[in-house]
């Protein structure tokens, strides 16, 4: 039980981490890819990128408490 419990935490880490450092690096193979172009058209590159650095850094909030608790 607790490694599966790990796993996840340590998951959401590494989403977390890679989401903001796509926020901050603002990567065009990320930006331009298929799936993510729906946010990009919705809110445009600058805002996206306020996005992604958001959802990553509240998914490493998660990871984080995870693990403390």
């Amino acid at each position: 039980m607790e490694f599966s419990r790990y796993f996840i935490h340590g998951l959401f880490l590494l989403a977390g981490v890679f989401s903001l450092l796509t926020a901050l690096m603002n990567w065009d193979w990320f930006f331009l890819s298929p799936n993510s172009q729906f946010i990009v058209k919705q809110l445009g590159r600058g805002k996206s990128r306020l996005f992604y650095g958001f959802i990553g850094i509240i998914m490493i909030a998660f990871g984080v408490y995870g693990f403390m608790t």
